[in-house]
């Protein structure tokens, strides 16, 4: 019998990478998607997709999507109550695992693995210590498309925002960003690929720019507005 496991999705391709391996593992079986959005304005934390596009990548990918509504000054410990109390409503239904995309960052692995334990749950990394490089191409192979929509500016500057990440733009990349970004230089919407019943067509909305203060320290993003084509 497979094993039913639930999908953290971020909408980005790391979460697509991931869900494209466990898709293809007979072991498992993936009963949903997963995501965190600010309650506020409704878009996925840290990527600053909206809404409305999250719903139609899950509509494309086919399978249901539980969307977390965080409050925007929450602090770590709401967050952990109100992810815990909605992962519990998913053990009813059999579900005791999660997935996550996460490559090489081993606190944050070591974090997401002691609150699943909490709750009797197990965290599964599909993409864990794939050299990141290889897995960015590979990715690229698959047919899969992403378009960058957040930006660290201590990283990147503006010109790579709103870019889609392609062969090109990986050369472009400078020495000190990780090809997938896995610490956060950048962040991905994903349109296109193997795990999506039809592409979507998108285009690029305005920029915003935001700050935000984490150990005493405090971090410039800036954000590209993804839209459907058909977005008036």
């Amino acid at each position: 019998m497979k094993e039913k496991v639930l999908m953290n999705w971020s909408g980005g391709k790391d979460s697509a990478m991931a869900l494209y391996n466990i898709l293809n593992n007979s072991d498992y079986q993936v009963e949903g998607l997963l995501t965190s959005v600010n309650a506020a304005n409704q878009r996925i934390s840290m990527h600053g997709v909206s809404g409305e596009l999250l719903v139609k990548q899950a509509e494309s990918i086919g399978l249901p999507l539980t969307k977390i509504n965080l409050p925007e000054s929450s602090d770590m410990a709401a967050y952990e109550n109100i992810m815990e109390q909605t992962l519990s409503t998913f053990t009813e239904q059999g579900i005791g695992a999660s997935v996550f995309g996460d490559i090489f960052l081993e606190d944050l692995r070591k974090y997401r693995e002691q609150q699943l334990e909490k709750i009797g749950w197990k965290a599964i990394f599909p993409l864990w210590k794939k050299d990141t490089k290889n897995l960015v191409y590979e990715f690229l192979e698959l047919g899969f498309r992403t378009r960058i929509c957040c930006i660290n500016k201590h990283y990147l500057d503006s010109d790579f925002l709103g870019c889609d990440l392609d062969e090109y733009l990986i050369n472009k990349l400078p020495e000190n960003v990780d090809p997938c970004g896995e610490n956060g230089e950048f962040h991905t919407f994903v349109y296109a690929g193997p795990v999506f019943q039809n592409s979507l067509s998108i285009k690029n909305g305005e920029r915003v720019e935001k700050s935000y203060n984490h150990d005493g320290k405090s971090y410039g993003y800036e954000f590209c507005d993804i839209l459907l084509e058909d977005h008036q």
